[in-house]
Order: C-alpha cells, then sequence, then structure tokens
C-alpha cells in the first residue's frame, strides 16, 4: 500500500482541488468525490504515470494537462459551445461566431483544468513522495487508471447529455479531436535531454510563492473586467507565470522547496478564491461560508505536512552522511 499511496493520494486529490477547493460544491458534498474521481483523478494519474515512464517532465505534464481540458470541455460537457450550459450564459461575453466558442470562458476553463486540476495536484503529491520522478504504478495499476479514465469521461458525458440534451455539430468536435490529439503528439515529441542550470542562483522559494499567488490574483480578480481587458489579463497572469517559472527552474539551486512553493501559490488561490464563488449545488448560509473554511483549512493543513515532509528528508541526507561506515562483517552484527 506504501508503494501506490501517493497514486491514490493523487487520485482522490484532484477532484478534490478542481471542484470543491474552486468552489462548486460544499464540503457537505464530499461524496460526490467517488463520482468524480475516474475523470479528474484518472486523468492526473495517467498523465502523469506517462510522463514519467517516458523520462519527460513538466512541459510534457502542462501540454497533456490542456489536452485534457480541451477533451472536457470540449467532449464530455462541451461547454466551450453549449450557450445554455448549466444556465450560466458562459458564451454570452467575447462569442466569436467564426470559432464558435466565447474567447474569454475558453481561456479560462482551460486554464483551470490545465493549472489547478491537474498541475498543481501532481506537483503537490510528487513533492509529499520521494520517488518524485519514478512511476507509482505497474503495468496493472496503470491500466486500471486508464480504465478509470475512460469510464469517468463515459459518464461524464451521459450525465452532461441526460441534463443539457446538447451535442456539439460534428465540424466542433473534429476540431476538438485534432487539437487533442495535437498537444498530445507535441508533449511526446519534447525532447528528454537536461538543460544545464543556468549561473546565477535560483531565487528564494517565497519569492516564487508571491510571483505564483500575484499571477494567481490578476488571473481571478479581472474576470469581472470588460471583456477583451479581462481577456488580456487572463493572458498576462498565464504567460507571466509560465515565463517566471520556466526562467527560475533553470537556475542552479531551483530545487523541492521552490517546486512546492508554486504548487502552493495555485492552491492558496484557489483557497481565497473559493470564498467568492457560490456552490452549484447544496449550499446554504451556514454550509457555504463554514465549508469555505473548512477548505481552506485543509489547504493549509496539506501544505504543512508538505512542508514537514520535505524538513524530514532534507535532515535523512545528513543523518546518514554524519553515520560512521561499517565493514561487511560489522554490518551483520549490528
Amino acid at each position: 500500500m506504501r508503494r501506490v499511496a501517493p497514486a491514490v493520494a493523487l487520485y482522490f486529490l484532484s477532484p478534490l482541488v478542481a471542484e470543491f477547493l474552486l468552489g462548486d460544491f460544499p464540503i457537505t458534498m464530499v461524496f460526490l468525490l467517488l463520482v468524480l474521481s475516474p475523470m479528474y483523478g484518472g486523468g492526473a494519474l495517467v498523465i502523469r504515470e506517462l510522463v514519467r515512464r517516458t523520462g519527460r517532465g513538466w512541459p510534457s505534464i502542462i501540454l497533456l494537462a490542456l489536452a485534457y481540458g480541451v477533451f472536457e470541455e470540449g467532449v464530455t460537457t462541451m461547454s466551450l459551445f453549449n450557450p445554455n450550459y448549466v444556465d450560466a450564459h458562459l458564451l454570452d461575453q467575447g462569442f466569436v461566431p467564426a470559432l464558435g466558442i466565447a474567447v474569454p470562458w475558453t481561456i479560462f476553463v482551460l486554464a483551470l483544468h490545465t493549472v489547478w486540476s491537474i498541475s498543481v495536484p501532481i506537483a503537490l503529491v510528487e513533492e509529499w513522495t520521494p520517488r518524485r520522478t519514478t512511476p507509482w504504478l505497474r503495468t496493472p495499476g496503470f491500466v486500471i487508471g486508464c480504465v478509470l479514465l475512460a469510464l469517468g469521461s463515459f459518464g461524464t458525458t451521459m450525465s452532461t447529455y441526460g441534463t443539457e440534451h446538447y451535442v456539439a455539430a460534428w465540424p466542433k468536435l473534429l476540431t476538438v479531436a485534432i487539437v487533442v490529439i495535437a498537444l498530445v503528439v507535441a508533449a511526446f515529441r519534447l525532447p528528454r535531454r537536461d538543460i544545464a542550470p543556468a549561473a546565477r542562483p535560483a531565487p528564494s522559494p517565497w519569492l516564487v510563492l508571491g510571483g505564483t499567488l500575484l499571477a494567481g490574483g490578476l488571473f481571478f480578480l479581472t474576470k469581472w473586467s470588460p471583456v477583451w481587458l479581462g481577456v488580456a489579463a487572463m493572458l498576462v497572469a498565464l504567460a507571466g507565470a509560465a515565463i517566471m517559472i520556466t526562467r527560475w527552474s533553470r537556475r542552479a539551486g531551483w530545487g523541492s522547496w521552490h517546486r512546492l512553493a508554486a504548487a502552493a501559490g495555485g492552491l492558496l488561490t484557489y483557497a481565497w478564491h473559493d470564498f467568492a464563488m457560490h456552490p452549484l449545488m447544496g449550499g446554504g448560509p451556514v454550509v457555504t461560508p463554514v465549508s469555505h473554511v473548512v477548505l481552506a483549512l485543509g489547504a493549509l493543513a496539506l501544505l504543512y505536512f508538505e512542508v514537514r515532509s520535505l524538513r524530514r528528508r532534507a535532515v535523512q541526507p545528513s543523518a546518514e552522511a554524519a553515520a560512521p561506515v561499517l565493514s561487511p562483517a560489522e554490518e551483520l552484527t549490528a
């Protein structure tokens, strides 16, 4: 069980962050994790295992996470095309007839999946375990993860159709399929070579945390702005975070604390944004604010245990280095 514990943790953490910490559901509906986990958790797990099994890194994870977002919102829920999806009128602002999508909603929801549904949970669980870049599952476990993702995708599609009774036109679905395939191919066409770190030292992890929080704040706080100003702000926030982390991660000394700081910035962004959300169902004058507080405290508790885990692993090599070297005979009698 210890060997597969990271995989189990990721399987449930992904939907917990993606839907509950976002604010779509209150904590009283936590039983929905059993329904949401095959799609979200299965997706995050399959993406992570594929990347680590092929010896690739975070650029591949990001591209596959984006492919996941395009697939979920373009095929399983079709929210990219449905003008009446959950009666939220998501396509009313910034709709481009030639593309058949609303640019603000498309950027917003794909960023949610790429960053928060997939990447942040993977980063948090990887930093929690010493086996950060090695596969967590053997072949049977990986196959089970793929089956769960397939079942979750089918279930989400059928559930959405039963509620919305909407199917996008075939040219739109074909375009989605082409985009998903192109992103997957690009993810596995990336080179698997290590880049030599730059001479400049990596910044403080606190600066990384502050930078990701600032980018997250710009991304969410401007979504209520005038349409195209909000689009520009979201793009600036996403591009700024990507450039910042890409450049800093190539500097000497970039390590576990920096990666955790970046993931923590994403997690805490969702935690404060949760307080501005009203649940899609199950909310109430008492349940909603209590759920916000409980989920925010849960996010802080998760980061606390992440920090403890990193500190414990940082001490272990020092203790091992200080231990006396024993001869083979001494090792047998120790």
